[in-house]
């Protein structure tokens, strides 16, 4: 076979290192601030991407981590990641020559009725005989204008999309879980100040019945005691049945059947103390922090490569190839030098007339790449946006928490001293009500808010991008 008349390397180096057709990447400016508003919520410094643990809980450490290596929504994610992963390194193979080997053997019987049959009985020759053949075979496809190395630029923006969007999901599913757990913590809060109150209530109830047997105290003033106790009874099933919902949510977050985790968990325990998230106070830091947003660059980076893998296809294709083998009628020949055989070849494809076809796929593709633009943009305002008002949120969730303990305590020695008036004669038992009534509001609302305060941290971290490395 003749060698082919040009250098091999030579040829890979200059089309591996070439220019490709089409516009190369360059990220979008965007006009973002110096500084949030709320900069002041958060400390400047490095944390680990173990932003939970902040939290100084054991059992919410250990929920997050084990939704983290059990949930299924991160299955499926790393699954998608796996697939982008291959299609990467296929399409960085197709850059390369393709070889394989084959080999064949068969039997043939000729017909008397065909030409081969008839010639090989008029000439006394045996109409039956075998054909053996081994070969290999090489070809390339070179990529002269880098039609290939899009492709390849364009997957690898996929994988790297993926691997962000399984760190979207990882911060995702931890925050998921915090929220729930900070949420859990809360609504046991409440019920333990609704138990509480209940019982305050009963022993009211009881001394106005021990009043009405002295004849001291009215049935009206009874009955309106016991409508008082009853009215906060029916306070209790509401909070029992959303704390139930909140151990079936992070059961099923922690990649498990509801209820498989609620003797572990079902225990009452405080809300988490609130921590000050850390983070970059520079908004420019989402862009490369906030696994959204970096999976919304990459996807406008993939779709700005398949811009010219469009573009190439103005442009012909030319592949080259060579086939080495033998081909024998006898075993005992197959590798002799008479029956060895090749070839080489090369081949053009070139897309001269098509009606406008390549033009109309430039066109898409470059509508999907100001799309991924205009998506990659939106993910920038909705991150900063996110950030704003989880600090807002966040500072004015402490504020009221201290307002509210503040008013707690208030209320809670008011109610005594009316209680002790009443037992005296000097109030009447509508007092008494009232000061029970704004002591359960308010005691309620402070543990309301002391949830609130604490998840208001975790969507900080979560807007945040999760840990900071600097």
């Amino acid at each position: 076979m003749r060698a082919i008349p040009f250098s091999f390397a030579a040829l890979a180096s200059a089309v591996l290192t070439g220019c490709a057709v089409g516009p190369d990447y360059q990220r979008p400016e965007l006009p973002l601030t110096t500084s949030y508003i709320g900069s002041n919520a958060i400390v400047a410094v490095a944390m680990p991407d173990t932003w939970w643990r902040t939290f100084s809980d054991p059992k919410l450490d250990r929920a997050v981590e084990r939704a983290l290596s059990q949930n299924l929504d991160l299955a499926q994610v790393q699954a998608r990641v796996e697939q982008a992963r291959a299609a990467a390194q296929l399409a960085g193979a197709n850059l390369l020559p393709s070889g394989e080997v084959s080999g064949s053997a068969e039997r043939m019987h000729s017909s008397m009725k065909s030409p081969t049959g008839e010639i090989s009985h008029a000439l006394g020759a045996s109409r039956n005989y075998s054909d053996y053949t081994l070969g290999a075979l090489a070809s390339w496809e070179i990529d002269l204008f880098g039609r290939l190395r899009r492709v390849r630029e364009a997957a690898i923006a996929d994988e790297q999309a993926a691997e962000a969007g399984a760190g979207a999901m990882r911060l995702s599913v931890a925050a998921e879980v915090a929220d729930a757990y900070i949420g859990l913590r809360g609504l046991q809060a409440r019920l333990a100040v609704s138990e509480g109150q209940e019982q305050t209530q009963a022993r009211l109830v009881e001394l106005i019945r021990q009043r009405f047997d002295e004849g001291v105290s009215s049935d009206r003033e009874l009955q309106r005691a016991v409508a008082a106790l009853e009215g906060v009874r029916a306070s209790t099933p509401p909070l029992r049945a959303a704390i139930d919902g909140q151990l079936n949510r992070l059961d099923v977050l922690m990649g498990s059947q509801a209820g498989t985790y609620r003797i572990e968990l079902l225990p009452p325990a405080v809300v988490p103390r609130t921590p000050t998230p850390s983070g970059s106070p520079m908004p420019t830091d989402l862009l490369r922090r906030r696994p959204d947003v970096v999976v919304a660059e990459h996807q406008l980076m993939a779709a700005n490569a398949r811009i010219g893998t469009a573009i190439a296809e103005y442009y012909p294709h030319v592949s080259i190839g060579a086939a080495v083998g033998f081909a024998s009628m006898a075993t005992s020949e197959l590798l002799s030098r008479d029956a060895s055989q090749g070839q080489a070849f090369s081949g053009l494809r070139w897309r001269l007339f098509d009606f406008g076809r390549i033009d109309a796929e430039v066109a898409i593709a470059r509508g999907r790449e100001r799309a991924a633009l205009a998506a990659y943009r939106n993910a920038v305002l909705k991150a900063t946006e996110d950030v704003e008002t989880a600090l807002s949120r966040l500072t004015q969730r402490g504020i009221e928490t201290k307002i509210l303990d503040r008013q707690v305590v208030a209320l809670r020695t008011a109610r005594e001293q009316t209680q002790l008036a009443y037992q005296n004669g000097v109030v009447g038992l509508i007092d008494v009500l009232d000061a029970d009534r704004e002591l359960l509001a308010a005691s309620d609302r402070l543990a309301a808010a002391k949830s609130e305060e604490a998840r208001a941290s975790v969507a900080v971290f979560r807007a945040l991008g999760g840990g900071w490395n600097g």
